[in-house]
């Protein structure tokens, strides 16, 4: 009959698009995750314990600024201590083995870092623009008070909008392997997907906004007016340009990323190429969100805070030459005496 002949053709159309479909959504979690997450894991761990080691140790006092980036590097770092278990944990076939608490744990500090660092790079362009549009008011936003203030809220707000996602998260057994999910790949489609519009949202569109209305009104302070070339204001320009930058290069593609692949997941019956193109897709901007511990430490040396001049003093070869001859000359006169 047609209505035969019809299921007969749909399902040899579902099985040609199954046996024509890659894997290669599978092939990226195993080699290119673990790649990826190392080398976010190196630079991040090295650049991060350097940047919190010069602001102990050479830069005093601490401004609100200060206090933020340091707040901003400390972030970074807890994000770097994680890597280690996604990396192995990829690298060895998806097979989680430290149990259920650390699964989930690692997954949240993954979107911790992400939705903390997006909202401290906030404050800072907030801060910046309040500088540039607010000359006379800089000596009372540089106080150290509204730097705490500033960072207190921003860990409140991470926590507790995050808090949410320990009971969402999943472990599931596939192929005799225990998987710790990621969030967008979590069974609880719904509760997910609900959830996921939440955090972006609040925790990054409006952000964005913020930023974008920061940059806007920078711009226009710095098109007139008679003092528009001072150190001070290109400074909060530039700063505001570069964590612009993050917002798009870093963040935008993962939340677009992680939506597409929640609401492929929704889908009545998804060809089998769409599932692993997007999952593709979404797996490759997860370390591209991490990325943006690089241009936080290039942030660092925008931060009016003589970061640039303390890390030459502390780390350039010119430093250790200095302080090898100073040694070599001791060692001469010693030798002489």
């Amino acid at each position: 009959s047609c209505t035969d002949q019809y299921f007969y053709m749909n399902n040899r159309s579902k099985n040609t698009d199954d046996h024509n479909c890659t894997d290669v959504d599978k092939l990226m979690q195993h080699y290119y995750l673990p790649v990826g997450y190392a080398i976010v894991f190196i630079v991040d761990l090295v650049g991060n314990v350097t940047s919190i080691g010069v602001y102990l140790t050479k830069i005093h006092p601490w401004k609100s600024s200060s206090i933020i980036m340091v707040n901003l590097a400390i972030t970074d770092l807890l994000y770097a201590l994680c890597l280690p278990y996604l990396v192995y944990y990829y690298s060895n076939g998806n097979s989680w083995v430290l149990g259920d608490f650390m699964c989930r744990f690692i997954r949240f500090g993954f979107h911790f870092h992400l939705y903390s660092s997006i909202l401290f790079l906030t404050c800072l362009a907030v801060f910046r623009y309040i500088v540039v549009m607010n000359p006379l008011r800089v000596a009372q936003v540089q106080q150290k008070h509204w730097g705490i203030i500033a960072c207190s809220a921003v860990w409140l707000i991470a926590a507790a909008g995050l808090t949410p996602m320990f009971t969402i998260l999943t472990m599931e057994n596939i192929n005799n392997k225990t998987n710790c999910q990621d969030f967008a790949s979590t069974s609880r489609v719904d509760d997910v997907r609900l959830y996921s519009w939440f955090l972006t949202a609040f925790g990054f569109i409006l952000p964005l906004v913020v930023v974008f209305t920061c940059y806007i009104g920078i711009v226009k302070k710095l098109s007139k007016g008679p003092i528009t070339t001072s150190p001070c204001r290109i400074r909060a320009q530039r700063s505001t340009v570069l964590i612009l930058v993050v917002f798009v290069v870093c963040f935008l593609p993962f939340h677009i990323m992680r939506a597409l692949r929640i609401e492929t997941r929704k889908m009545q019956e998804p060809s089998c190429m769409m599932m692993h193109v997007v999952n593709a897709a979404y797996i490759i901007s997860r370390p591209l969100a991490g990325l943006n511990t690089f241009f936080n430490l290039a942030l660092y040396t925008l931060s009016g805070d003589m970061f640039k001049k303390a890390f030459l003093e502390t780390y350039s070869c010119k430093c250790w030459m200095n302080k090898a001859r100073s040694q070599v000359q001791l060692a001469v006169i010693n030798c002489r005496h």
